[in-house]
């Protein structure tokens, strides 16, 4: 009786009002696009403050999509975990059958592009999807895929994390723990003296703070969506503004704070926005296949690569911008036919 009244209305609200994350999703999975053809260009675009600062900056959008993973998760589970209306084994079920198939695919192709013992260790660790418990997880097959890694850690830690944002009160608590701990994490245990390799968005206590206050921001997205609807232009200012002074105010010494601030913002103006650049037919689109074009992108960077398109192109700016739009359209429509036609055959097959 319970799981009938709690499961239907939290995820059809979570459809419903709050489609303006679909922008966040569709624009943040382009920008790390951006980003890693500019790093990985052999002749780089002109130098100037988009290439120098703001594009190189876009790797830290996985933050942002942490911050929307947490909001996002509490939307369809955060009342189901607590109440005890959906068990362990459908929720992790859920989990893996959203992440794990095309994830899976990458990782094979990638296994028979280069088999060696080195790539199948890696292949398995990856495919288990729990690769970020590893204590020195560099893995080299789909190396973007480090993202799922940490994200299917939250997922793991899911449960907890309902006991720890029970309240209000007690999220609040937390998050402060959580950044306290991400600092000394930084400053203390990232040394060589416990460490090999320096303590980053691999890992779970440097992103748990995102993932917290996405949670926090779920506990009260009622009054901010009754607010930035009231007051939208004020919000969207304030997130305009935030994000210049992460630019042009000298951040040293504040570790995550800044990204952190300006990501919870943008998911606060989202929650109750309905701004047609992130509320429209192309954003809903690019945000449904959002984690295909993320793990998939930089092989079609590499087929772009191989096609030497610096012999007809001889202006660097432009050389980029085509790279760009052909690793885009090759990533967009790989995701589209996987998810939408192979993915639903074989999905159909097995039901019947």
């Amino acid at each position: 009786m319970i799981k009938t009244q709690l499961t239907p209305p939290i995820s059809v609200k979570a459809r419903e009002n709050y489609s303006s994350l679909d922008g966040l999703r569709a624009y943040a999975a382009v920008g790390i696009v951006l980003m890693h053809i500019q790093a990985n260009l052999m002749i780089k675009p002109s130098d100037n403050i988009l290439t120098g600062n703001v594009i190189p900056w876009f790797t830290n959008f996985t933050l942002l999509f942490m911050i929307i993973s947490a909001f996002s998760m509490c939307c369809g589970y955060y009342e189901r975990v607590k109440s005890g209306a959906i068990t362990p084994a459908k929720f992790y079920v859920k989990r893996y059958h959203r992440t794990w198939p095309f994830f899976a695919m990458m990782v094979m192709i990638s296994f028979a592009m280069d088999p060696s013992w080195s790539t199948f260790c890696q292949s398995f660790a990856d495919l288990t999807m729990c690769f970020n418990l590893l204590p020195n997880p560099n893995i080299e097959v789909i190396g973007v895929g480090w993202f799922l890694g940490t994200v299917f850690t939250f997922y793991m830690l899911f449960p907890f994390f309902t006991f720890l944002l029970d309240n209000k009160k007690r999220g609040w608590m937390v998050l402060l723990l959580s950044l306290v701990f991400c600092y000394i994490a930084i400053v203390y245990f990232g040394t060589p003296d416990f460490v090999v390799k320096s303590i980053d968005k691999v890992n779970i206590i440097y992103s748990a703070p995102f993932f917290i206050a996405g949670g926090m921001i779920y506990l009260y997205r009622q009054g901010i969506k009754s607010w930035v609807e009231k007051h939208w232009i004020i919000a969207l200012a304030s997130c305009l503004v935030l994000t210049i002074l992460r630019f042009v105010v000298d951040i040293k010494g504040l570790f995550i704070l800044p990204d952190l601030i300006v990501f919870a913002a943008w998911l606060i103006y989202a929650i109750g926005s309905k701004d047609i650049v992130l509320n429209n037919r192309v954003a809903k689109y690019l945000s449904g296949i959002s984690m295909e074009i993320y793990l998939c992108h930089m092989m079609f960077f590499r087929v772009a690569s191989m096609l030497h398109l610096d012999k007809f192109i001889h202006n660097n700016d432009v050389l980029y911008l085509a790279t760009c739009i052909m690793t885009l359209i090759g990533a967009i429509c790989f995701s589209h036919v996987i998810k939408y036609y192979v993915f639903k055959r074989i999905e159909n097959k097995i039901r019947q």
